[in-house]
């Protein structure tokens, strides 16, 4: 499948699920938060545990993860990394071997210098995210359940008229 048709289908999951427009694009909003932390393996946890605490759709919150993807991550990263070194006022670390490193006992000590960067730097990415998200899935999911109360609405009124003319037809 194409991403364009990946992306159509899952726009159109989101603005199916039952809740109200609040309920489903807070729980978007939550997972595109977490969904831009540099904790993987966490992110749909997270997102299920504040949707629970924020009362909001849990399905929403698990598909809202999905702004964290293996084509968005590494410009979040960067991103995140840069801003997070910039707001706490430290230098990004210099060159290391990452692999030698990462297999010797000082894996922990290469890490922390990258990831707490990155923890700071995510949360204004991440704010970020989650309103853009919130406003998008509101707006979508409101237009969505309004345009299928409409057709509801016209579907009972058709039925209405049916019986009355059947009823009438009988006399």
């Amino acid at each position: 499948m194409g991403w364009k048709r990946v992306s159509v289908l899952y726009w159109r999951r989101v603005r199916r699920l039952t809740g109200t427009p609040h309920s489903v694009a807070l729980g978007m909003a939550i997972g595109a938060f977490l969904g831009c932390s540099p904790y993987l393996g966490f992110h749909i946890v997270g997102a299920m545990l504040f949707a629970w605490v924020f009362r909001s759709n849990l399905v929403a919150a698990v598909l809202g993860t999905n702004v964290g993807n293996p084509i968005t991550y590494p410009p979040i990263w960067w991103a995140s990394y840069d801003l997070g070194n910039w707001i706490a006022g430290t230098h990004p670390a210099s060159d290391v071997d990452l692999v030698a490193t990462l297999m010797s006992s000082k894996a922990f000590d290469v890490i922390v210098p990258f990831i707490v960067p990155m923890a700071i730097g995510s949360i204004p990415i991440g704010i970020v995210a989650a309103l853009i998200t919130y406003v998008v899935t509101r707006s979508a999911v409101s237009a969505y359940q309004a345009r299928r109360r409409e057709k509801l609405e016209e579907l009972v009124l058709v039925r209405m008229t049916q019986r009355a003319a059947d009823g009438a037809e009988e006399e």
